[in-house]
């Protein structure tokens, strides 16, 4: 016992640490694969010992709490805004001000992060409210979104009665290209800067949706700072710095208003070298009794500026729109333009999103149009300059058949998106076998995006059923594939056959399928024969399975491409069955808690059971959970599960329950 206790301590150390590294400080520590074994084990030791997880433990980063609405929270003081200065005469007026009541003073200059502030509060060193700035007086909480922040601490490394901290939560530019990618991919609108979809992240009324945003933050105020005995902003920046928070390293500290202005162009002309977006810069008086001297207006404190950087728009020319087709088919828009310089870089192409948009700003082959980059990384087109038509631009219209095979194009009902439709087009095809051979499909270490392409490029597959054909010889000239690497390959390659038809089917990458229901409909059905005789009406009787679901699934099956890749697989001998639970389906439909310390069954135990049974193992109590199993220690959920009178069953009910049926 004491063994597992200083385990699960260590763990927890260890990963908080990844967490500091990974996300405020851009410095990973450790792989994925590394923090991902890391975290399982301690999710397994937490399952084990149910009694010693603890709110600030890094298991309850991971989301998955959903919110009916947000509450209101007032803040413990107002969070005012700031006016803005747009030149530096601005900045010398600001200073001429100040120094009417000081003649001597230093400011910090601190980069403004193009975010969302987020006010956060500590109770005996733990966190326990988180929430947006709202109108400056009352905002929203959103705790259990800002939990799944990693830079974020839950528990301070200094025990404080109480600690109100502001800052900005933000999204950086790797996470907002991916994560537009990943919409655009899948036909949903995309969001126009890091800033709107940090905010539209944090906002998310399920928190698993905002662990998977990967969002920051970075710390600059203590709200009533003096009680702590900290007199001054540096004081405040170490404070933080000291207490777990991460803190933006870039602040000066100034006493003359011409160098504040010098750092503001220099800082203009780099905005773009940083991992994260910026719109400018904050001014801040730093000794916290001339601020108190300084005082405030009714908006804004009289002590503090913010230097807006000048929106950056070129202009160009639009050549010609191409299409790109993406993994799930997606056919995207691409605007080839006359090479212009936008935000430090060269941009010769901007995406153009989908048919919708281009109808909207009236794009047309030939236009002349204003350019900038959606949170200094995407390039966009803003508008159209018509005034400077001539009559010879064209407008653009979607191909009824896909530029890379000539397969039937369709829009689907309520999507912005038009799809190419079969599964075996050279343009899905790299991404289609990285997702095919990825950890929750077939699992086949040892191919990396690099390694697909290289076989792709080669010509020794052209899906991810020709994996299976792959032989010794083959691999051996592909680039750092050695003897060993080719040997485990193969191994692997040759493993994946037995994964079942669960796996299986969420590696064929459906619309709609996750891996969730691959697990549904391989039980529902047994055989990859089955499922592909399933009608529309088979498929929606099904629970857990959606109209969208069952439809994308009914089209994808009745494909002639599909049934040659799935012949491929036959051909390989990859097992395309399930194993059928021979149990009686006593708990079908049902949603059933485990809480509390059991003495029967390890968690996971219990859980599978449950599965096995036809149950579905739920995290959280509602109106709609069929019973609760409480073992020794059972907390909120049992009191939850009391107040609502879900039935309550002990460990020995459910095993005679169990026996009985």
């Amino acid at each position: 016992m004491q063994d597992d206790f200083e385990l699960l301590a260590t763990l927890r150390k260890e990963l908080e640490e990844a967490n500091k590294q990974y996300y405020g400080l851009d410095r990973p520590r450790i792989s994925d694969a590394e923090y991902d074994a890391l975290m399982q084990e301690l999710l397994t030791l937490e399952a084990k010992h149910p009694d010693w997880v603890t709110p600030d433990s890094p298991t309850q980063r991971v989301g998955g709490e959903v919110a009916k609405e947000y509450k209101k929270v007032r803040h413990l003081e107002p969070l005012l805004s700031l006016d803005n200065a747009f030149a530096p005469g601005d900045l010398r007026e600001f200073d001429r001000r100040v120094r009417q009541v000081a003649a001597s003073v230093d400011y910090v200059v601190e980069l403004k992060i193009d975010g969302l502030t987020v006010a956060l509060t500590y109770e005996d060193g733990l966190m326990v409210r988180g929430a947006t700035r709202g109108d400056g007086s009352v905002g929203e909480d959103i705790s259990a979104n800002v939990k799944t922040v990693g830079s974020i601490p839950l528990r301070l490394n200094k025990t404080v009665p109480r600690l109100s901290i502001r800052g900005e939560g933000y999204m950086p530019k790797a996470s907002f290209v991916r994560l537009n990618q990943e919409r655009e991919e899948e036909g949903q609108p995309t969001f126009a800067n890091p800033r709107n979809a940090a905010a539209g992240s944090l906002r998310q009324l399920n928190s698993r949706i905002t662990a998977e945003r990967k969002l920051d933050y970075f710390a600059y105020q203590v709200l009533s700072a003096n009680e702590l005995g900290l007199h001054n902003q540096i004081d405040v920046l170490t404070y933080l710095k000291e207490q777990g928070f991460v803190v933006n390293p870039e602040y000066k500290v100034f006493s003359d208003i011409e160098e504040v202005i010098r750092y503001c162009e220099k800082m203009a002309a780099e905005r773009h070298h940083f991992s994260y977006d910026i719109d400018g810069l904050v001014i801040k008086v730093n000794e916290f009794d001339l601020q108190q001297e300084l005082g405030f207006t009714a908006k804004s404190p009289r002590w503090a500026i913010s230097y807006k950087f000048p929106a950056e728009q070129v202009e160009t020319v639009v050549e010609d729109i191409i299409l790109r087709v993406g993994r799930t088919g997606v056919l995207t828009p691409t605007a080839v333009l006359k090479a212009v310089l936008v935000a430090g870089s060269t941009v010769s192409r901007a995406t153009l999103h989908n048919l919708d948009n281009i109808r909207e700003k009236d794009i047309r082959i030939g236009d002349h149009v204003l350019l900038h980059k959606a949170g200094d990384v995407i390039p966009e087109v803003v508008r159209v300059l018509p005034e400077k038509r001539t009559g010879e631009e064209r407008l653009f219209e979607m191909p009824d058949l896909c530029p890379e095979c000539q397969s039937p194009v369709l829009r689907e009902e309520e999507e912005v998106a038009y799809r190419c439709q079969s599964i075996i087009c050279p343009a899905q095809q790299r991404e289609g076998i990285i997702h095919f051979v990825s950890r929750d499909a077939m699992a086949i270490d040892g191919l990396g995006p690099a390694v697909v392409q290289q076989l792709l490029d080669l010509e020794l597959i052209k899906d991810a059923a020709d994996l299976y054909s792959l032989t010794f010889e083959e691999l051996i000239p592909v680039e750092r594939m050695g003897k060993k690497s080719a040997e485990n390959l193969l191994k692997a390659i040759a493993d994946s056959k037995e994964r079942g038809l669960a796996p299986l089917v969420f590696a064929l990458g459906i619309r709609h399928t996750g891996e969730k229901a691959g697990k549904v409909l391989a039980q529902t059905f047994g055989s990859m024969e089955k499922l592909q005789e399933a009608t529309l009406e088979d498929l929606q009787a099904i629970p857990d399975i959606g109209p969208a679901m069952a439809e994308s699934l009914v089209q994808f099956f009745n494909l002639e491409s599909t049934e040659r890749f799935l012949s491929k697989l036959r051909a390989a001998s990859v097992n395309m069955t399930a194993e059928i639970s021979t149990k009686p389906q006593i708990f079908a439909g049902k949603s059933i808690v485990v809480t509390g310390s059991l003495e029967r069954w390890e968690r996971r135990e219990i859980e599978t059971i449950i599965e096995e049974y036809g149950g579905k193992a739920a995290s959280s109590v509602s109106k709609k959970t069929a019973f609760v199993v409480a073992g020794e220690k059972a907390g909120s959920k049992l009191e939850k599960a009391q107040n609502l009178g879900v039935h309550i069953l002990t460990e020995e009910e459910f095993e005679q329950l169990i026996k009985h049926s």
